[in-house]
């Protein structure tokens, strides 16, 4: 069950103006929330959604089966209350993403490679993690609004700079947004991208 209610964000509900592509071409409010555990399911069918439409311009059946292991719906990111979902005005979730004080890079409840262990603000990087858009609605700002609200999340808990894995379909937003790379490597033939940046002027 999608909870939509500004309730779920304690702090309240951010708007963005857009357009709806799915709708009459006028304009829509889109409203950014914390995520609670009663998105989890909606939360997960929005990655999947994501992962068969958007990645399939860039990756073949292979590739996009193999990033199922790692780009899948993290809870802990949701007990941390570092998880955040965009809604449109029907309470649909049209995007989500968020930051981790944990030092898991990337991956779902049950990938392997977690790694829990608190982060150190003074000398490690936050993590930014798990940004997803549905298809039809990329480019939008949807993504933008999620990473600079996560940004200045993190910022604020202490960390000075962030890094993210980056797959192709996100690259181009993260380096839109100040990103530099880090490292480039493929996974089981998957291309990925290590991206940081520095938080300190936010």
């Amino acid at each position: 069950m999608l909870v939509c209610a500004p309730a779920s964000n304690p702090r309240g509900p951010s708007p963005l103006s857009g357009i709806d592509p799915e709708g009459d071409g006028a304009s829509r409010s889109f409203t950014l929330h914390l995520a609670i555990m009663a998105d989890a399911a909606a939360i997960a069918e929005l990655i999947d959604a994501s992962l068969t439409a958007l990645l399939a311009e860039l990756l073949t059946p292979a590739q996009i089966a193999h990033s199922r292991t790692f780009m899948a719906l993290d809870r802990q990111l949701i007990e941390d209350r570092t998880y955040s979902l965009v809604t449109d005005q029907s309470c649909r979730i049209v995007g989500c993403g968020g930051w981790s004080f944990r030092a898991t890079l990337s991956g779902g409840d049950h990938s392997a490679g977690r790694d829990d262990i608190r982060l150190d603000p003074q000398s490690d990087s936050a993590r930014i993690r798990a940004m997803y858009t549905r298809p039809g609605f990329a480019r939008h700002g949807i993504g933008r609004m999620i990473l600079e609200e996560s940004e200045k999340a993190a910022a604020r808990a202490g960390f000075g700079a962030a890094i993210l894995h980056a797959t192709l379909g996100g690259e181009p937003l993260y380096r839109a947004c100040v990103y530099h790379e880090i490292s480039r490597s493929l996974d089981s033939g998957v291309p990925i991208v290590i991206m940081g940046k520095d938080l300190t002027c936010l």
